[in-house]
């Protein structure tokens, strides 16, 4: 009899067994992704497939979406009793706006040793609101002036270091029949790289960053300074013509085709240029304009976060914590030519230590104009720049425009 109990508590406890793995099987995990571009997307779907491969318990759903209907329909999503289980970001203001509305789930719990033992404690700020972390940076880049290396050498024209070299090497290129700059501003934020720069070669970054923070007006002639140097560069017709008709992927056809011979973007235009093109990119930092103002550098941190109202919280932190972890930010790295948050991971390849270099040598860095604003704010301030590009007699007009937007959303 006792045999017979035993048999029966062993087949009770055994289907048991398998009744708990089958729901396991089942847990989902939904992540709305705006890693739209061929390579990114790639690279994260082998991701997944890693993590799945550790963790088959989880069937995992990866919704991409175009990167500029993504940061539009992410509110509807964080606001939604529906809410994706993970999604895409940018650290920073752009994350602790979302933080203080009280969307976004704490996920201090995934990091048992510390944030520290995983990434650079001056990560920790861009990730924290409030005293808790929302955000997992995964890669962070560098922003330069790309440019072709064989229109240089053909040019006999060298990287510049400075302003005055920087426009003579425009004037040359367009002397050659060469389009010096290419931009895309359909989609705003390429403008506000413009803006961070000569605004931090100007002012310097303590100042740009009290701007962002709503304290300075728009109004300052330190403001007005910076729009001088931008003109100078506008009225030379050193800009592409057309370029609010363009994406940035578009407008970097024209760097790839040989058309244009600089473009300011981040360390990603490597992601969607040819194959045989990208050993004859390379890049510069942004030329100094005031020799007493430090050398700051726009340094972007992307990364995810979990919605508060997410369904599948606890899938959502194992695969976090999967994603922070030295392996999986390694393969990252080394397939997109990122830099891996993760602080254990070497720079994959010459390129991306050419990038590091540029940054530790560097006085100080920011995130990005749009990613260190009020969202509001940044928004009013990416329309205003492209409109001066445009149209940059109006620039009284605009600058007054931005200061009457500052002053009534930082009194909010």
């Amino acid at each position: 009899m006792l045999r017979k109990s035993f048999l029966i508590v062993t087949l009770i406890v055994g289907l048991l067994a398998v009744f708990a793995i089958s729901a396991l099987g089942s847990e989902k995990l939904i992540i709305n992704s705006y890693q739209s571009d061929p390579a990114p997307k790639k690279v994260f779907a082998e991701l997944v497939v890693q993590f799945r491969a550790i963790h088959p318990e989880y069937e995992v759903t990866v919704n991409t979406f175009a990167h500029e209907d993504f940061k539009t329909l992410l509110r509807t999503w964080l606001n939604s009793s529906n809410a994706p289980d993970v999604v895409t970001w940018f650290s920073g203001e752009r994350m602790r706006y979302f933080a203080s509305k009280e969307l976004l789930e704490p996920i201090d719990d995934i990091f048992k040793e510390g944030f520290e033992a995983y990434f650079p404690n001056a990560f920790k700020s861009a990730c924290a609101f409030d005293q808790q972390l929302y955000f997992v940076p995964v890669s962070w880049y560098w922003w330069g002036v790309y440019y072709r290396k064989s229109i240089f050498e053909d040019l006999g024209l060298t990287t510049p270091v400075t302003w005055k070299q920087f426009k003579d090497v425009c004037a040359k290129l367009k002397e050659n029949d060469y389009i010096p700059i290419t931009i895309g501003t359909k989609y705003l934020w390429t403008a506000a790289g413009w803006f961070d720069y000569l605004n931090m070669r100007v002012n310097g970054l303590e100042y740009h960053l009290k701007l962002t923070n709503g304290e300075i007006p728009y109004t300052d002639p330190g403001i007005e300074g910076v729009f001088k140097y931008w003109r100078e560069l506008i009225d030379a017709g050193y800009f592409i013509d057309n370029h609010t008709s363009y994406s940035w992927q578009e407008a970097a056809n024209y760097l790839f085709t040989g058309e244009a011979g600089m473009y300011l973007m981040g360390q990603f235009i490597k992601d969607v240029a040819p194959e045989d093109v990208k050993d004859d990119l390379d890049f510069f930092r942004f030329p100094v304009i005031n020799g007493e103002i430090g050398l700051y550098e726009d340094t972007p941190i992307d990364g995810f976060m979990i919605p508060a109202k997410a369904a599948n919280k606890n899938a959502a932190k194992v695969f976090l914590e999967f994603l922070a972890s030295k392996s999986a930010q390694e393969y990252n790295a080394k397939e997109l030519g990122r830099l891996a948050a993760n602080k254990f991971v070497l720079a994959p390849d010459p390129h991306a230590q050419d990038g590091l270099n540029m940054i530790l040598e560097s006085d100080g860095v920011m995130q990005f104009y749009d990613r260190d604003s009020n969202p509001e704010m940044a928004t009013a301030g990416m329309n205003g720049f492209v409109e001066f590009m445009d149209q940059p007699e109006k620039l009284n007009s605009i600058l007054q425009n931005l200061e009457n937007q500052r002053k009534r959303i930082y009194q909010k």
